[in-house]
């Protein structure tokens, strides 16, 4: 069981959550675990319950609170956190494993350590920043905790944010920073440094204009709002870019941890003990190298902060002891802007093997530097090499097929130079990427011009727009050999998407003879019957094939030693490509686990189990609502009704009571991979994917649970 604290409070066992409602016992829980393994005096609890104007029977009252809390623990199965009652408080004991909040700043303090390796911080603190669910507190009605508390929260959250977007800069990786900071410099537009860091971002991947568009835009809302002139170093920075220089790496102090004692550490001091912040709950530090920096506090005050040479205000009394704090106007604590609103709080980190591969532009191999320094605009496209499928077994005779189909000679007569077109449909995480990277490899001598990796999906699940795709091709192909080309255009969400890139000529800087892989979760009839081509729809393993990927990934002297086991693994993975390989990810992190002793760990709960807990976007329930978040509301509760029902819902026919669902409808879905087969058969819905969507109906259902 874990407490969640960074978004709405809530209970959570692996995928199950319990969000509470708002009360009284919600208030005393959020103020003991916001200050978890201290001391908290019964007058801030008190004050955190009720606020400043108290009930006459509060103290009674209090200890009426933890009792419920303490019934709370026990209905859910809480063990290893208890509420303890100490001289002049109470105390609650949690650990990393058992507290966000704690599992957050542990990881913070991990990467701080890894200054050396800035690939390796990044990781760690984008996956501490995975941690982030939403508003913080959002349920929790307290004047007291969102006036002291979410402030300080919300600014340790934004530290790491910025640091994250230090460390994208000097590695190069301007594109993925981009996506970033245009949503930060919009939630905080008074916090100078993410637009000095968006400004700086956008020169370096060769958008002049842009870059001196944005420092207008807050240079006008500085002097409009505050009265006050941009910083020193944003001054600095757009006369560098009036001038056309070039910036010079970023390396050398973005990438630098601070030093022990330095005067601005990744993590304000705050870290260490919450509960001992000011009593005014104003947001200290913004990590800004300019003098005097503007924040926006998380109710949507925007207020300036102090120079670094200004005295901190001096800090209210700890709420562990001595007298409590004078009263204080109590604010309104709905929040303002979501600090879980910038995109870094919720992307999951993604493994370095798994990063989208970024297109070197000319001039960098040679060593030549552009002028506007380290990025290049394809970073931002999605466009890369193919790269390599560890693993890749089964699917022998849709590889063969395929490669025979990529090359054979380019069609002629009417439609000369038109692409060809092979899509690989199927549904999420069945393996079609997997599929078209590791023929595209086997075929390379056939595609003299080169293969590229087209991502037509931003990291957000946005869709790339075609003519966005055509412009950066442009560049990218621009800098290949002659001859034959092979595109594969991942994951498209509709035809509309592709066919301005298929059309005879194909996209600007492609010769005669393209061709094009296509993915996609949907069917695309509407785009083979327009511009012809080929399908390879993909379904689930056999028992073969999920066998062989355990004996390629997992090693043929553990498999082989418990065949049986084996076996029984992949059929509760229900031969699911994408289950079978979190599955062989968690089986070498444990290579003393005997398969045997999988079997039974996983059969108990496959969903919650078939996650990384170091990477909780790799995950067969995370993909799944994504492929469902996809679907237009009415498909989706239409496929969320046939899920939930019996299967005769699923025949034309339908149950006397129920009445059918319409073909149409469930050819619809059928097209976007959720059912699997379809007329003259029968449809059918996948076990782990009907397991899914019951589940996530049994948690909305417990959400709203009282405390």
């Amino acid at each position: 069981m874990r407490f969640q604290l960074l978004g709405p409070l809530a209970l959570a066992d692996g995928p199950d959550t319990v969000v509470l409602q708002p009360s009284k016992p919600a208030n005393l829980l959020a103020a003991l675990l916001l200050n978890a393994n201290s001391t908290v005096s019964a007058g801030y609890l008190q004050r955190a319950v009720w606020g400043e104007e108290q009930p006459a029977t509060a103290k009674a009252a209090l200890q009426t609170c933890v009792l419920r809390l303490r019934r709370l623990f026990a209905k859910h199965g809480v063990t290893g956190t208890s509420i303890e009652a100490v001289p002049g408080g109470y105390r609650i004991v949690a650990g990393p494993p058992t507290l966000d909040l704690l599992a957050y700043r542990d990881q913070v303090r991990r990467a701080t350590a890894m200054d050396r390796d800035p690939e390796a911080e990044l990781y760690t603190l984008r996956d501490a920043l995975s941690l982030w669910q939403g508003a913080l507190l959002a349920n929790v009605r307290s004047a007291v905790l969102h006036r002291d508390e979410v402030p300080r929260l919300a600014e340790e959250r934004l530290r790491v944010v910025e640091r994250v977007c230090d460390l994208l800069l000097g590695l190069g990786r301007c594109g993925e920073a981009l996506v970033d900071l245009w949503t930060a410099t919009r939630v905080y537009p008074g916090h100078e440094r993410f637009h000095e860091q968006l400004i700086e971002a956008l020169y370096r991947s060769g958008r002049q204009s842009q870059a001196l568009a944005e420092y207008r835009r807050v240079k006008d809302f500085l002097r409009e709002e505050l009265g006050v002139d941009p910083s020193p170093s944003l001054r600095r920075l757009e006369l560098s870019i009036l001038r056309g220089e070039d910036l010079g790496p970023v390396g050398q102090a973005a990438l630098a941890a601070p030093a022990p004692g330095q005067a601005d550490p990744v993590v304000s001091a705050s870290v260490e003990a919450v509960g001992s912040g000011s009593a005014s709950g104003a947001v200290v530090g913004s990590g800004s190298a300019s003098g005097a920096v503007v924040s926006r506090v998380v109710r949507g005050e925007t207020v300036p902060q102090p120079d670094a040479e200004a005295p901190e205000p001096e800090p209210a009394p700890a709420p562990a002891s001595g007298p409590d704090p004078a009263p204080a106007p109590a604010p309104d604590p709905a929040p303002g802007p979501d600090p879980a609103a910038i995109p870094t709080l919720v992307t999951a980190p993604v493994p370095t093997s798994a990063r989208a591969p970024v297109t070197v532009p000319p001039g960098a191999a040679t060593g030549a530097p552009s002028a506007a320094g380290a990025c290049a605009p394809p970073a931002d496209a999605g466009i890369g090499p193919v790269p390599g499928v560890p693993h890749f077994t089964g699917r022998a005779a849709e590889a063969e097929e395929m490669a025979a189909r990529l090359t054979a000679p380019p069609p002629t007569g009417p439609a000369d130079h038109r692409a060809l077109a092979v899509v690989v449909s199927g549904a999420p995480g069945i393996g079609k990427s997997a599929l078209a990277q590791h023929v595209a490899r086997q075929v390379g001598d056939a595609f003299p011009a080169g293969r590229l990796l087209v991502r037509m999906t931003r990291a957000d699940g946005e869709p790339r727009t075609a003519g966005e795709v055509a412009a950066a091709l442009a560049d990218a192909l621009g800098a290949t050999g002659e001859g034959r080309a092979l595109l594969i255009l991942d994951d498209v969400v509709d035809a509309d998407q592709v066919r301005p890139l298929l059309t005879p000529g194909g996209p600007p800087g492609t010769g005669p003879g393209l061709a094009v892989v296509v993915t996609s979760r949907m069917g695309l009839g509407g785009l083979i019957a327009t511009h012809g081509g080929w399908v390879q729809r993909l379904t689930a393993f056999t028992e073969a094939e999920s066998y062989g990927l355990l004996l390629a990934a997992v090693g043929a002297e553990r498999v082989e030693a418990e065949p049986e086991a084996a076996h029984r693994l992949t059929a509760v993975c229900g031969h699911f490509p994408a289950a079978l390989r979190i599955l062989t990810a968690r089986l070498l992190t444990r290579p003393g686990l005997r398969l045997a002793d999988a079997v039974d760990w996983l059969g108990d709960d496959p969903l919650a189990r078939l996650t990384l807990t170091d990477s909780p976007g790799h995950s067969v329930t995370g993909l799944f609502d994504r492929a469902l978040d996809r679907l237009d509301p009415r498909l989706s509760q239409a496929f969320t009704h046939l899920a939930q029902g019996p299967p005769e819902l699923l025949a034309d026919g339908g149950p006397e009571h129920e009445g059918p669902v319409p073909e149409a409808v469930r050819e619809q879905l059928a097209d976007a991979g959720l059912l699997e087969d379809g007329p003259p058969g029968p449809y059918r819905i996948h076990g782990l994917l009907r397991a899914h969507v019951r589940r996530t109906a049994r948690i909305r259902d417990r959400r709203t649970e009282k405390v």
